[in-house]
């Protein structure tokens, strides 16, 4: 037997001398791969564990600097001057009804809630709206209002019981808003409507009151289905999954940012009660875009969709609004009707079935169409010459720490339908004037109230929502015979007489450089001597340059100061005959001080300015000061009314039947500029009318601004 043979048992014994350590080597392998495994695992799940602490203390801090502060910069709302009844008033019912109409009152039969009038007879039932006015909060009441011819004779409420007065909420005219803001008015929970917050969960998320956050029911059945049909059909966001997204998540779509979605979620219902998470979302959802501007939150969206607040809704009006929720683009009512009404009548179906509404308020909502109010709803409040007023002013008046606190309400003196009585007097009168004349014109006109020297309406030109140059405001023009009034005013306040007289003869004046000036009369005639009065009624240039050099230019340049003309004004004679050039806002504050009894006040719009909270933080100060005598003035005014019987301004009683104006003419030289101020009892009208270029617009005070003038006071009368 050779030495290297084995025999079977050495063999045998051979091999298991090397199985077992191989055996012992993979045991140990095993035992050491699972401790890898389970040292990734804990360490793994320690750092995960971490990561979640160190992202909930991110998430939880950017969820309590949103929700427990400010959650938006809201824009400041800018309201019109609210209605006041008063029993014995000058108001018609059709005024009145007018009104009403503006603020989208509801007609009916029955009046029940508030925003809702019935007219019987000489009666106006109203169940006016709740509102916070800068100086108290009033809430909403049912009020009857009789008439007696055009005069407004009692006012009683819902106990028959007689109220001197009551105030109407005003008008809302515009929100001024960066570019960079969205748009939206915040509502609070507690005057969101039920049967809407109802109706949102019964379609969007049923069991919002149940779910802490994410509901994992729905995230499975949204699998299922979108797993079955090959693509996104359904999701299984919850409103608070939304609202998280909306609030601190972009749109691009990605497990991590929905992975975000859900923990931020379960943060916020964690941290928040179920109202206020809604408020939140009912605030923040995007439900439409006007133009530039988004629509977000719901008061905003019933706004610009129904031109109503949200408490007035109808069934099939909420209806649409939670229609829209699931695609504003999509189910967009204006550029999508039928998809809109076909989705609106499935919510309503859907609110049947679960008894938020009986079988008969379903029939009589199903069978109404989309009810949305016009499509510029919140385009037709913009008028881009009294918010560029508005802003000066707040700029001027209103200190920046106001100016910059976020959500305020702005009270101010503009008068809708006087705004839109002088829209349509400037519109129309150009219109005229250019096919007559055959000569591109524009026009501006300002008119303000005489008791309290607020400004009721601005208009800078025959494109009202034009937002360029704001003639009103910045296109300043030689005024010609405008400034006589006050020549003739400081004469009188020097001790002249209206029966004086004055020579109405040729001269000749010569300035410092040996220039030689001739002031001729518009007619070319000198008629020797005529008295003061006669002078200014018919507007006689060589009368007033003798007048002017006997009072004294530096006279009637201080007359001009204490009227509000902050200019720089040389002493020139030519000064007398209106060479001073001012805008029509400059001429109606030179002309305030005339109508209101000598008495100077700066004009203004803004009446005051509370916080969202309703504090008050600005309220227009009273600045008053007797600049010239009470005789004086009213002998001034005296004349100035027999001017429009009498003088340059006689057409108005022919056009202006039965109306008592006093007023002025003013004619630049070639015809260049025509002017017309005239006040009645109650208001001052300034009009301009001229061209852009600056060439001539071959019209006189009388033959175009005047004529302007009319129309705004015809309208007014109707």
């Amino acid at each position: 037997m050779s030495k290297k043979s084995k025999t079977p048992e050495v063999v045998e014994k051979t091999k298991q001398s090397k199985t077992k350590p191989e055996a012992q080597n993979k045991k140990s392998f095993k035992q050491s791969f699972l401790g890898f495994l389970w040292s990734l695992f804990w360490k793994g799940s320690i750092a995960f564990i971490a990561l979640m602490l160190i992202a909930g203390i991110y998430f939880d801090e950017k969820i309590e600097r949103k929700l427990d502060g400010p959650m938006w910069t809201l824009p400041a709302q800018v309201y019109a001057r609210p209605l006041l009844l008063t029993a014995s008033s000058r108001l018609s019912k059709q005024a009145l009804i007018a009104e009403l109409k503006l603020l989208n009152y509801r007609p009916v039969v029955d009046v029940q809630a508030s925003g809702q009038f019935a007219v019987n007879n000489h009666q106006v039932l109203i169940y006016k709206r709740a509102f916070n006015f800068a100086d108290r909060y009033e809430s909403a009441k049912l009020i009857a209002v009789n008439f007696s011819g055009e005069r407004l004779l009692s006012i009683s409420d819902e106990n028959q019981q007689e109220i001197s007065s009551v105030r109407l909420d005003p008008l809302l005219l515009e929100r001024l808003a960066s570019e960079d803001i969205e748009d939206r008015v915040f509502i609070p929970f507690e005057q969101i409507p039920n049967l809407l917050v109802n109706t949102l969960l019964l379609m969007e998320d049923r069991n919002f009151y149940h779910h802490q956050g994410i509901s994992p029911v729905a995230i499975i059945r949204a699998f299922m289905v979108n797993f079955k049909a090959g693509k996104t059909l359904q999701g299984g966001s919850t409103l608070t999954q939304q609202l998280a997204k909306n609030l601190f998540l972009s749109q691009n779509r990605s497990l991590w940012r929905k992975f975000q979605e859900a923990y931020i979620a379960l943060l916020i219902d964690y941290k928040y009660s179920k109202d206020k998470i809604l408020e939140a979302y009912l605030n923040e959802v995007y439900l439409a875009q006007n133009g530039s501007s988004g629509i977000y939150g719901i008061e905003l969206a019933s706004d610009y969709y129904f031109a109503r607040p949200i408490n007035e809704l109808r069934i099939e009006q909420i209806a649409l609004l939670v229609a829209i929720i699931k695609g504003p683009s999509y189910y967009n009512p204006h550029r999508n009707p039928k998809r809109a009404l076909k989705r609106r009548d499935l919510v309503l179906r859907m609110m049947l079935e679960h008894n938020l509404i009986s079988v008969g308020a379903y029939k009589y909502a199903v069978r109404g169409d989309l009810h949305l109010s016009a499509r510029s709803a919140l385009n037709h409040r913009t008028n881009p010459a009294f918010v560029s007023l508005l802003r000066r002013e707040l700029q001027a008046n209103v200190a920046k720490n106001v100016r910059k606190r976020n959500g305020l309400f702005i009270f101010t003196s503009i008068d809708p339908f006087v705004q839109k009585n002088a829209e349509l007097a400037v519109a129309q009168g150009i219109d005229g004037l250019e096919k007559k004349g055959k000569l591109m014109l524009q026009g501006a006109m300002v008119v303000s109230d005489r008791k309290y020297a607020e400004v009721l309406a601005l208009v800078s030109g025959k494109e009202v929502k034009f937002s360029g140059f704001n003639r009103a405001l910045d296109a300043k023009r030689p005024i010609g015979s405008l400034v006589k009034p006050v020549v003739y005013l400081t004469a009188l306040e020097g001790g002249f007489a209206l029966d004086d007289r004055l020579s109405d003869k040729k001269i000749v004046l010569k300035n410092s450089s040996g220039q030689r000036w001739s002031p001729k009369n518009y007619d070319r005639k000198f008629r020797g001597d005529v008295s003061f009065e006669d002078a200014l009624i018919h507007s006689l240039n060589v009368p007033t340059v003798n007048l002017g050099m006997q009072v004294g230019l530096n006279n009637v340049i201080n007359s001009l100061y204490k009227m509000g003309v902050t200019e720089n004004i040389n002493a020139y004679p030519s000064l007398v005959l209106g060479s001073v050039a001012l805008s029509p806002f400059q001429v109606a504050q030179l002309y305030q001080p005339i109508t209101m009894s000598g008495v100077y006040q700066p004009l203004s719009m803004i009446r005051a300015i509370v916080s969202k909270e309703g504090q008050l933080l600005y309220q227009r100060p009273l600045r008053r000061k007797q600049i010239f005598s009470q005789g004086a003035v009213t002998k001034l005014t005296d004349t100035l009314h027999k001017v429009t019987t009498q003088g340059t301004a006689r057409s108005l009683t022919w056009r202006n039947r039965g109306q008592y104006f006093s007023g002025k003419t003013g004619t630049t030289n070639n015809l260049y500029d025509s002017w017309f101020v005239g006040f009645d009892a109650e208001q001052v009208v300034t009009t301009w009318v001229g061209r852009d270029d600056n060439k001539s617009a071959k019209l006189t005070g009388s033959s175009g601004a005047l004529i302007l003038f009319s129309d705004y006071m015809n309208n007014k009368k109707r």
